[in-house]
């Protein structure tokens, strides 16, 4: 293998990156707007702090104290809706998902619970919903746990069951912190997966690949020259999502050996994919169909965007086949929980992974056929 060709064509190959500013600028900016927007919504996600809408009935001193209680919660900000209204057309004009309200004889009822000690007295205080919000029933919950507490306060009587806290991790992370490796494994895997593709299947119906066989080049020196090239441009990626997410952010995140070394058995374990697509695929639109039907499912399926465990069972087994799963669950091993043994356990599943499709990819490119 002749290494002075293979700089020659990374040389090329990084160039042509240079000629197209436009195209690689938003190569990169896509994962640094996704981080941008998740960081920015996600933010105060340890704070959950919903608008709660209440139409209190009785208007006594007693109701405007337990609203103020709800307030004091810190779950909740209290919006306040107009006794008069119909709560139900309320919810339609203005778009809420939920007002709890309050009624008539709230006072009276807890008089006789707290000073009259009739603990057959109660209230039922009404959630009048909208159920295809998906986060009413969210703050249904949380209004349960709140309710709960005033009416063991007022049993007087201390809890048996208390619950403590305690993390694995000696810090607390944030959501960004744990959503930043998911989104790196994906960036390089879409580089990589359509850098390939994309490249390749220009070239094969230009009919250069076919030149390249009356070339000194052998086949392992311009494969060897795409990894280098996809890797350069991962690192690149991946830098400016660091930067981004340490300056916006303020992430507390490890950065060892280990990042790295998962950006290059990505980078392998997609470029091979790709080589094995534009085998197969001969027309750039129909491979880049066929790069998406394979990335997409992986982006929203390995965990990039949100945990599997909120997945059904049988898709939580299909996610543990992908090999980007094991990219996100090695990089968040290396990155947040600062664990060796689990960072190579994943890297020796893909490891293997991309040595797979990697030879089956160097088999599948042939000059001759381009």
């Amino acid at each position: 293998m002749n290494t002075r060709v293979v700089g020659a064509t990374l040389f090329v190959k990084l160039m042509s990156v240079y000629r197209e500013k436009t195209t690689m600028f938003f190569t990169l900016a896509f994962p640094i707007i996704l981080i941008l927007v998740f960081g920015t919504i996600f933010m105060g996600k340890d704070n959950v702090n919903f608008q709660l809408y209440v139409q209190d009935l009785d208007q006594s001193k007693t109701s405007a104290t337990s609203v103020e209680t709800l307030g004091e919660s810190g779950k909740f900000r209290i919006i306040r809706v107009d006794p008069a209204a119909d709560v139900t057309q309320y919810i339609r004009d203005n778009k809420v998902d939920l007002v709890l309200v309050i009624p008539k004889g709230f006072e009276v009822a807890f008089m006789q619970r707290t000073v009259l000690r009739d603990y057959k007295a109660s209230v039922n205080i009404t959630y009048i919903y909208d159920p295809s919000s998906s986060t009413v029933s969210t703050k249904m919950e949380i209004l349960n746990g709140v309710l709960a507490g005033i009416n063991l306060e007022m049993s007087r009587m201390p809890p048996f069951l208390r619950s403590a806290e305690q993390s694995i991790l000696n810090k607390k992370y944030k959501f960004i912190e744990f959503f930043i490796p998911g989104i790196i494994a994906m960036a390089v895997m879409t580089l990589s997966l359509f850098g390939t593709v994309n490249l390749n299947t220009e070239l094969r119906q230009k009919g250069i690949i076919r030149k390249l066989s009356t070339t000194p080049i052998t086949r392992t020196e311009w494969i060897l020259s795409d990894i280098l090239y996809q890797f350069i441009i991962a690192v690149v990626s991946t830098t400016a999502m660091l930067l981004v997410s340490y300056a916006v952010f303020d992430v507390n995140l490890h950065l060892n050996a280990w990042l790295p070394a998962f950006i290059l058995l990505n980078d392998f374990a997609f470029v091979g994919i790709g080589m094995i697509l534009t085998r197969f695929v001969k027309e750039a639109q129909s491979a880049a169909a066929a790069a998406n039907a394979i990335s997409f499912p992986m982006m929203f399926l390995s965990g990039s965007f949100f945990p599997i465990e909120l997945m059904p069972g049988f898709l939580q087994t299909l996610a543990k086949t992908l090999p980007l799963y094991y990219v996100n669950e090695g990089l968040r091993a290396a990155m947040i929980f600062d664990d060796n043994l689990a960072a190579l356990r994943a890297s020796a599943v893909i490891g293997t992974f991309a040595a797979v499709v990697f030879i089956l990819g160097i088999i599948a490119t042939k000059w001759e056929e381009g």
